[in-house]
């Protein structure tokens, strides 16, 4: 298939963006960037999921192909996302295709010979694939003739060892340079703080390269961070009163309790899958397709799933567990809201997190000293925005260099919690954990520390004679949560260490040890606030009860704006809209995202002209189902309201 001839008449991007994509204006820098590429020029984008990134280089590819300049190969690292973005592209017209495993010989074949033959205008390919002999023999090939036009280098922060998705086969692609220097190459990415972008720019060699850098801000995602007190009932809470029948992702750090939660969720009667990278790649096929292919679906995942996911109405992503960094946390709450409605980021974290992950850096056999630092820098970070009392989004985008005004729209914002001097109980934390090693000779654990703290005796105490410490009951007037919020922000801000230690018989524990910085706190000469945390879940429940009865969800506050006739028409346009998307076997958003499906519904159009002027539809789209959705709008044919007024009516039961 041949892309769709462009006018000569008007701006080349701005045309391709009305005529292909059905758009009437760039967002952002977009504009920027796609004249920068098309005039030959290098860059590196970063933009938020969401902010259009594939238009980028996708109109740049159409643009230098209509000029000559042949094939932009786009590299990529998922196969599902090539075949979501080539389906997308074939339905608006443009000529796409993609190399990867799950092709045969011939297929491949056949695929380079139509590229020899300059009849594609974008080819995906895996960043392993690229560094094959026969890639390189095809690319030469390519280059030779004057066909190799553009190199688009999508989730370019796998490049780089300081992000939070490392992928070593991206090393490879500095041959990009090396090998075509005048072929001009783009690196695109969402989420990249200055020591990731440093390290992309050398490694990809993109000195010269001219740097995009949006907005990180997804004003349309609310951030909220709760402590960890029954997560699992915390979790189902929040999506039956925020979420219920929405589409989410909930992001656990183990298999195991992975498997678990969606077991749970399943069990509550919620459309939940567990995945991880221990199920079979045809069973990890099948679950993603039905996330992306059915309405309200909740992805119980390990971070092995999500890089290149579009579906546009994910409603919320949770978090289980705390992730290792603030990119890899900005990556993966960015899944949510792509559409730009409404959209939830939480999580609940705890002091087990803390341990866990500083554990997880510390014992690392294959990481260099270097790189432990910079790790646990990063996770120092997350850690303060999760511990930080100012506003969230303030917060997570000053970690990306990016000043911005509290946005209301954060738990700290919606509810500013309240804050305690917590000096005098750190102090006597800080003196149970030294008087403790004094005695000793050796350190323990957590559970060891608060029970001397809170006056409670055990086996292990009485055995220790720790019940006879100075120390022994000062923290009585404490709760177990609070000094648990003590330690955590303790560990946080390196005044306290939790190191794994093994013992004689093999066994593995955690002990408490001081830092160097924990005498300032001893000595009175640092102060240290906390939050308020949480008593009990049973109290945050009713506080939340009493305050913030069930919300809205975003799909009723669209549709709730249309009237009867309205309704009924997006009823039937979404019902033949999944049964097209079937038989292409695609999501349906490919097809038609909703937003255009309520436009059309709200416009209800009786001729191919009214069809035009909606937003995502168009000239290919146009052709191949403007008919079909004017035969839908008008079936069945009725009298509706025509008085304006905006019916608080639900949607009928349609099939999906």
């Amino acid at each position: 298939m041949s892309t769709l001839p462009i006018s000569p008449s008007q701006p080349a991007p701005l045309d391709i963006l009305s005529h292909v994509f059905g758009y009437a204006g760039f967002r952002g820098p977009q504009e920027a960037i796609i004249a920068h590429v098309i005039a030959g020029g290098d860059a590196l984008v970063l933009m938020p999921t969401g902010g259009g990134k594939s238009l980028c280089y996708q109109i740049p590819a159409i643009a230098r192909q209509n000029a000559g300049h042949g094939v932009t190969i786009v590299i990529s690292p998922l196969i599902a996302l090539m075949h979501d973005q080539v389906g997308a592209l074939t339905e608006a017209g443009v000529s796409a295709a993609f190399l990867n495993s799950t092709q045969t010989y011939e297929e491949s074949s056949q695929l380079e010979a139509q590229l020899l033959r300059n009849e594609l205008t974008l080819l995906y390919a895996a960043p392993e694939r690229i560094n094959t002999p026969r890639m390189k023999g095809l690319l030469t090939s390519l280059h030779e003739r004057g066909l190799l036009s553009l190199f688009a280098i999508d989730e370019a922060h796998c490049v780089s060892q300081w992000g939070h998705d490392f992928r070593p086969e991206y090393r490879s692609l500095s041959l990009l340079h090396e090998t075509f220097p005048d072929v001009p190459r783009m690196a695109l990415t969402a989420t990249a703080d200055a020591l990731t972008r440093q390290d992309m720019i050398e490694r990809l060699q993109l000195e010269s390269a001219r740097h995009f850098v949006s907005s990180f801000d997804r004003p349309n995602i609310r951030y909220s961070i709760v402590e960890k007190t029954d997560a699992t009932r915390q979790l189902l809470r929040f999506i039956q009163t925020e979420h219920h029948g929405e589409a989410g992702i909930v992001y656990c750090q183990s298999r195991k309790r992975v498997e678990e939660i969606a077991g749970m969720l399943e069990d509550a009667g919620l459309k939940a899958m567990a995945y991880h990278a221990g199920f079979d790649a045809k069973v990890r096929q099948q679950r993603q397709d039905r996330f992306l292919r059915e309405d309200g679906c909740v992805m119980v995942a390990t971070i092995a799933f999500g890089m290149g996911i579009d579906k546009p109405d994910v409603r919320f992503v949770a978090h289980l567990d705390m992730p290792k960094n603030i990119e890899g946390y900005y990556q993966e709450t960015g899944r949510a809201g792509r559409d730009g409605l409404a959209a939830d980021a939480w999580m609940v974290y705890g002091l087990q997190d803390v341990v866990n992950q500083r554990r997880m850096i510390d014992t690392s056999e294959v990481a260099s000293e270097e790189f432990k630092q910079v790790m646990r820098c990063k996770l120092d970070a997350l850690l303060t925005l999760a511990e930080g009392t100012r506003c969230r989004r303030v917060s997570l985008l000053g970690y990306f260099g990016e000043a911005s005004e509290p946005c209301g729209n954060c738990d700290n914002c919606l509810n500013p919690p309240a804050v305690w001097d917590a000096t005098e109980a750190a102090r006597k934390l800080l003196s149970c954990i030294y008087r403790v090693q004094q005695a000793s000779g050796i350190s323990f654990g957590a559970g060891h520390i608060m029970d001397i703290l809170r006056g409670k005796t055990s086996d292990k105490i009485v055995q220790y004679g720790h019940d006879k410490l100075s120390t022994f009951g000062i923290g009585a007037d404490l709760s177990e949560p609070q000094w648990r919020g003590v330690l955590r922000h303790l560990i946080a801000s390196n005044l306290v260490a939790s190191t794994l230690m093994h013992s004689a018989s093999g066994n593995s524990f955690n002990t408490l040890q001081l830092l160097p910085d924990a005498r300032q706190v001893l000595k009175g000469e640092a102060s240290v606030l906390l939050r308020q945390q949480v008593a009990s879940a049973k109290g945050e429940r009713t506080r939340r009860t009493s305050k913030s009865p069930a919300k809205t969800s975003v799909k009723g506050l669209a549709e709730a704006t249309l009237n009867a006739g309205a309704l009924e028409r997006l009823g039937l346009l979404k019902a033949w809209r999944t049964a097209v998307a079937k038989e292409h076997n695609l999501p349906p958003f490919v097809i038609f995202h909703d937003a255009t499906l309520r436009a059309i519904a709200e416009q209800a159009p009786h001729s191919l002209d009214d069809l035009r002027g909606i937003s995502g539809i168009g000239e290919k789209k146009l052709q191949a189902y403007g008919n079909e959705v004017l035969r839908v709008c008008r079936e069945p044919e009725f009298d509706a309201p025509d008085d304006g007024e905006n019916l608080q009516l639900q949607a009928p039961d349609w099939p999906e």
